[in-house]
Parts: structure tokens; sequence; C-alpha cells
């Protein structure tokens, strides 16, 4: 392992506000789970981002909406050490990270205790849209633990995962609330316009558009 990756991982461990689980914690039952209002210590709403990578998201939306819960979920700790980092150094209160496999989502929250997810930039599975997380598989798996009316976020780079959504969306008879293939050239103008994250950055570069869409489960 790389230096600065290994110092990484070593770092990850002394932040209070982040959890890393293996298989086994999650299957055994994750002490938060159903908790999340006592360890942030309110009752306001949680937010969730997938796949948050850097943590571009949970920094940005954390400190602009202190009344909002956010937590970062991905596998890979040596990147979410930056969004970790950033927000312990800030001390930023109402931001947690979880560095587990999304697909064992259903063990770390309850019936009804998150509000909301942003997906940036998942992986496409070009050749599993079975594994997308914005499958039905998926889809249900967040049923179990969204409150009702809750909005899901999708951002993208990827046209064949964007199609794939709009698809699923209407097959499931979910409401689209708002879509756009190239956001930076529509008139959108609220959250999502935000912040860009690392890869974000990297396709506009490429000149890729940067394809955008919410619904409500």
């Amino acid at each position: 392992m790389p230096k600065k990756k290994h110092a990484r991982f070593a770092e990850n461990a002394t932040f209070p506000h982040m959890f890393q689980l293996s298989f086994e914690d999650v299957q055994q039952g994750f002490h938060l789970k159903g908790k999340w209002s006592e360890y942030f210590g309110n009752d306001n709403p949680i937010i969730l981002e997938l796949g948050c990578g850097k943590g571009e998201y949970i920094v940005a939306l954390s400190e602009q909406y202190p009344e909002i819960n956010f937590i970062g979920i991905d596998i890979k700790g040596a990147r979410m050490w930056r969004g970790a980092k950033t927000t312990f150094e800030n001390n930023v209160k109402n931001a947690a990270f979880v560095r587990t496999r999304i697909d064992q989502i259903e063990g770390l929250f309850a019936e009804n205790e998150v509000s909301g997810i942003w997906i940036t930039f998942p992986d496409p599975q070009p050749s599993k849209p079975r594994k997308r997380l914005s499958s039905p598989m998926f889809l249900n798996r967040f049923k179990t633990f969204l409150k009702s009316g809750s909005i899901i976020h999708l951002k993208t780079d990827n046209q064949d995962f964007f199609n794939f959504t709009l698809s699923t969306i209407a097959e499931e008879n979910m409401e689209l609330l708002f879509h756009t293939f190239d956001l930076y050239n529509s008139n959108l103008q609220d959250d999502v316009m935000l912040t860009q994250t690392h890869y974000e950055k990297i396709f506009l570069q490429q000149g890729v558009p940067i394809k955008y869409l919410r619904f409500r489960i």
C-alpha cells in the first residue's frame, strides 16, 4: 500500500465521525441503525450521499444547511479521507461518513430514518445494470428507510446510466420532478449547482455534458 494511502487510512481511524464497517459488522447489527438522531443530538432530517468519493457534496451541503444532517457512504477510504478531514478540521457537527459497501445499506438505517439521497457520479456498471444505484433492486432497498415523499438526486456523465434511470422511474411509476441532459446549459438554479465533484470537473474539462435528474419514490 502506498505511504499516502496508508497514512490516510490511519487518520480515518481517528475521526470520530467516520465509521469503517466490515461485512460482519453490518450483519451483526450496526449500533447506530435507528439511532442516528441520538448520534447527531437532534431530530433534523438526514440526507445521504451514496458513492460520496471525496465528499464534496457532504462538505458543501453540511456547511450550507446546519439544520440538516448529512452522511456520506463509500467503500474507498482513501478518497473519503478528504471529506472527513475537512469537516473535522472545520468542526462541522452535522456530517458523518460510513465506509462500507452500499449494497449493505439496509443494515445502516431504520424505517423512516432518512429524508433524501444524492447519487453523484456513480459507477455506471455497463455490463451489470442490475447493480446500478438506480436499479429496482437498490430502489427497493432505499424504500426500507426513506420517509414518504423523499427525493433522490442523480448526477452523472454517463448517457446510458441516465437513460436507464429515466426508464426505471417510468416503469416503477415514480414521480420524475426534473431532468436535463446538459445541466450547465439549463436554467436550473438550486443546490445541484452548489458544488462540483472531482470527477465532474474532469468531465466538464473534456466537454462532456453533465446529466441531472431528481425523482420521488
